[in-house]
């Protein structure tokens, strides 16, 4: 018999005995309903009153009224965002019909954040949504259970069911993905490139003929330049035979790396590329006023290109260059006390085009329910899907955090020229090893946009020792950096890496803080590791 089969006997049985031992006790009937046995003639002292089997000619005198649903007494608690709560909320009447168990939807902050505190006390979810990459430190940690998907796995995007596999099992049910896409000016460059080469072609004629400044606007980022340096055998964490990510291959001094960084330079240089893109707006604002004929970037900016009215087309990357994907996706909580209802909600009232619908309609990203993003009617998040189904998966691994900062450090100084690609990312590769290693263990830092100013190799480093707090005798965590006047951003990164850090209000993985220098001047960072706020001083 089928898996499904014994999954769905299984739930039966589970609300039989539910509901035989829930339900209210009856009423007392009437006395003398019950039909006597006739095993010998009733012994008749008078003249007995003949009575008939009473017959229901009629309704009750009064009909009764209909009575409000009663409070199940069983509930699943889902945790959401406030997006896709209200469409898990929808849910909740059908559910209950079919099952007689209850739906709390709750909106919460900071689900990543909350999760592992919450689970373990018993004060979790039953269901909650979250990113892929957190995947395997939830499956380390216990907090994640593995559940079966049944003939609804083949209507997923396969890469999205990848995503949430690990150690052979599955653990979510993808509902969305992003990732970036090639975009192009379709007034300036009518069909997209086939190779990159073909990209800078086309690119360096537009600059010779003044209609351009740069062929493509790229920022300077591991996440935003992936597509160019997997195209050279690039990579970021390997895998091991049973196909889990593996923190002792590291990729970032990868000969693919290396030739990709190269490869950059050489086209920074030769003026094809632009060497200035810092940040997203930056790059945004070359491709949105006609400077750079091409972008990558991801559905996140479309708005601001479609309001600046750009004729923009989207493609997949050339030659298959594959960009990050990430995917978002339903799980169940390894403390749920309901596992067996929780899947049955999932694979029998999410996993629907209705409801799947919804979620894609309200998200403004691609959907991973195949059904959906077959029949998309938007062709820009059509065009993005197509791009993402050769998309790279971030790592899953907790591991990644100690990445970024050196990793991006290595790009900048290659696109910036400050360095060579060979020395950029080995030196990233070796702080990234040491890191891992625990060479940075209890540092705190601030990194931030203001870091290189202040003397580090690159911004938004959480390794950096220049930019590192020292502790004081009251326990606060404290330093001071004399910079030029302008506007800044920075937050809070713990032991070296992005793994732990602390934005605005002292929230995990929250806001980044700002703060501006009119004029030349000295920025003092204090930290309270009790709090995790971050006081900034100007003077």
């Amino acid at each position: 018999m089928s898996k499904k089969f014994w999954t769905i006997t299984s739930l039966l049985l589970v609300m039989v005995m539910l509901f035989a031992a829930c339900a209210p006790a009856a009423t007392e009937e009437p006395v003398a309903t019950e039909e006597p046995a006739m095993t010998e003639e009733p012994v008749v002292t008078e003249e007995p009153v003949v009575t008939e089997e009473p017959v229901v000619t009629e309704e009750p005198t009064e009909e009764p009224t209909e009575a409000a649903p009663e409070e199940p007494e069983l509930s699943l608690v889902i945790w959401a965002d406030e997006t896709r709560a209200p469409i898990l909320q929808a849910l909740a009447e059908d559910f209950q019909t079919t099952y007689g168990v209850g739906l709390i939807v709750e909106q919460v902050t900071g689900i990543n954040d909350q999760l592992p505190i919450a689970a373990p006390a018993g004060e979790g979810p039953d269901i909650f949504i979250g990113p892929h990459d957190r995947l395997g430190g939830w499956v380390d940690s216990g907090l994640v259970t593995p559940f079966d998907l049944g003939e609804k796995e083949d209507m997923f995007l396969p890469v999205a069911i990848s995503a949430f596999t690990y150690g052979g099992e599955i653990y979510g049910l993808p509902y969305a993905f992003e990732n970036m896409a090639l975009l192009r000016n379709v007034d300036l460059v009518p069909d997209a490139p086939e190779t990159w080469d073909e990209l800078l072609q086309v690119g360096g004629d537009l600059i010779a003929a003044d209609e351009v400044t740069y062929a493509i606007a790229l920022e300077d980022n591991g996440y935003k330049v992936y597509p160019v340096l997997t195209n050279f055998g690039g990579y970021v964490f390997g895998r091991d035979e049973t196909g889990n990510w593996n923190p002792d291959d590291l990729g970032i001094d990868s000969e693919g790396m290396i030739a990709a960084g190269d490869w950059i330079a050489e086209n920074v240089g030769a003026g094809l590329i632009s060497p200035n893109a810092n940040d997203a707006d930056t790059a945004e604002t070359l491709f949105e006023t006609g400077e750079a004929a091409f972008i990558m970037t991801g559905p996140w900016a479309l708005d601001r290109f479609r309001a600046a009215g750009v004729n923009y087309a989207i493609s997949p990357f050339p030659e298959n260059g594959q960009p990050f994907g990430g995917i978002q996706g339903f799980m169940i909580s390894a403390f749920s006390e309901n596992k067996l209802l929780a899947q049955a909600f999932l694979t029998e009232f999410v996993a629907t085009e209705e409801t799947m619908q919804q979620l894609y309609e309200t998200g403004n990203r691609p959907s991973a329910f195949l059904p959906v993003l077959e029949a998309t009617d938007d062709p820009d998040l059509a065009a993005f899907g197509e791009a993402g189904e050769v998309a790279a998966l971030m790592p899953a691994i907790p591991e990644m955090g100690a990445v970024w900062g050196s990793w991006n450090s290595a790009v900048q100084l290659v696109i910036n020229g400050g360095d060579t690609s060979e020395n950029a990312f080995t030196t990233a590769a070796q702080q990234i090893r040491e890191t891992l290693a625990g060479a940075t263990l209890g540092m705190v830092n601030v990194p931030g946009s203001y870091q290189a100013a202040a003397g580090c190799a690159a911004d938004w480093d959480p390794a950096c020792e220049v930019t590192a707090l020292t502790e004081g005798e009251d326990g606060m965590f404290t330093a001071s950096h004399s910079l030029p006047a302008g506007d800044y951003e920075a937050k809070v990164a713990l032991d070296g890496t992005w793994t732990v850090n602390y934005g605005v209000d002292g929230v995990q993985d929250g806001d980044n803080y700002t703060f501006s220098l009119a004029s030349d001047g000295t920025v003092t960072f204090t930290y309270d590791p009790e709090s995790h706020m971050l006081t900034i001083e100007v003077e």
